[in-house]
């Protein structure tokens, strides 16, 4: 994905709330399986992780992308932004 995509997907994701919360436990089968739901529903989706290291959450962001496929659109603070395309796209991408 180039930046003018990346770019745009930021600017979309400004309005968004989390939709997840990953708290002390960390990164489980149930916090994927609930970012597949909300990837599978809305695209873009922003994550709040509830860790102070930047490194934990940058390893995070990491294998959510790895294991769902998703693309890293932005990590600002405590919040991540991801997005994978669904099979019938809502996101039209400018190219």
């Amino acid at each position: 994905m180039n930046s003018k995509a990346i770019a745009y997907l930021r600017s979309l994701a400004h309005t968004l709330n989390p939709v997840v919360r990953i708290g002390n436990k960390g990164l489980s089968a149930s916090v994927i399986k609930e970012i597949e739901l909300n990837l599978n529903a809305h695209e873009l989706i922003k994550i709040k992780i509830q860790n102070d290291d930047r490194s934990v959450r940058e390893s995070m962001l990491s294998e959510i992308c790895e294991a769902l496929k998703a693309t890293a659109v932005n990590h600002i603070g405590l919040q991540i932004i991801v997005y994978r395309q669904a099979s019938e796209p809502k996101i039209v991408i400018p190219k």
